[in-house]
This record gives C-alpha cells, structure tokens and sequence, in this order.
C-alpha cells in the first residue's frame, strides 16, 4: 500500500463517520443505511438494540428516531487501523437529547467499528456503541425552530 492509500483510506473513513452523524441528524435515513454494507450489523447494547442487515437499520433508526424530541450528536476523532480493505476503529461520541417522554439524556460514548471497502466506498459492517458516561439530568433548553421543523 502507498502512503497515499494509506492516507485517502484514512480520510474516506472519517468521512463515513462524519457522514453517519450528519445523516442521522438530518434525519435521512435512506442516506443513513447506505453507509452500511448489505450484511452489516448496528448495536446499541444499553438500549437492547441490534438491528442486522441494511433494511433493518434502515427501519431501526427512523424508529428510533421518532422516540426524540431533539437529538445532537457530536463525533470526534478516535482509533483507527486499516488492514488492505478492511478496517476496525473508535469514535468518540458526545450527546444530548430529549425524548417526547420528557427524560434527558447526556451521553459520552465509544463506537466501535468495522469496516470494508466497496465498489461504493468505506461502509461499516458492525456498528457498536457503549456508553461510558450517562446524565439524566432535564434539559432546560428548547430545540431551535429550524429543528422542530424536521417533526
């Protein structure tokens, strides 16, 4: 492998996170289950949630997110190591939210991924997220109009 290799793998993957925040956010969720492979799996352990296969993913997060009132997710930069088209990483998570029941929720947490290369690109084939951090306590705030918009 080129060190150019080495760095586009290294930059299209961050891309594929960053893209999986962004389309879960903006609530596209067609968007949201391409980034995954045919067979992937997505797992959220602390909600009892594991959905497997693209279509599940698909249907899983749109469901998930009707339980919010607001959600932001926040991804930073964690591990990463490429091994010729596949892939395993971290990224570390930051996020706050209402849900329509009125509980809140601040989470710090880890992803960690896998991933392969496609004729498509960079998609995950596991997805899994443990949260280290948990904040119940209510949020104060309102969700901006822009935001409410998207219910």
């Amino acid at each position: 492998m080129t060190d150019f290799q080495a760095i586009a793998d290294r930059v299209e993957i961050e891309a594929l996170r960053s893209e999986y925040t962004d389309a879960g956010l903006m609530r596209d969720y067609d968007r949201f289950a391409a980034l995954f492979t045919e067979d992937a799996v997505m797992r959220i352990p602390d909600a009892g949630v594991e959905l497997v296969g693209r279509d599940a993913i698909r249907a899983g997060i749109e469901r998930l997110q009707g339980f919010w009132e607001f959600f932001i997710q926040n991804t930073h930069q964690g591990a990463l190591t490429v091994t010729g088209d596949e892939a395993t990483g971290r990224s570390h998570m930051h996020e706050l939210g209402r849900l329509r029941d009125g509980t809140s929720h601040v989470n710090y947490a880890i992803y960690h991924d896998r991933y392969r290369r496609t004729p498509d690109g960079w998609r995950f084939t596991e997805r899994s997220y443990e949260v280290r951090y948990h904040d119940a306590t209510p949020l104060p705030g309102t969700p901006g109009q822009a935001y409410l918009v998207l219910d």
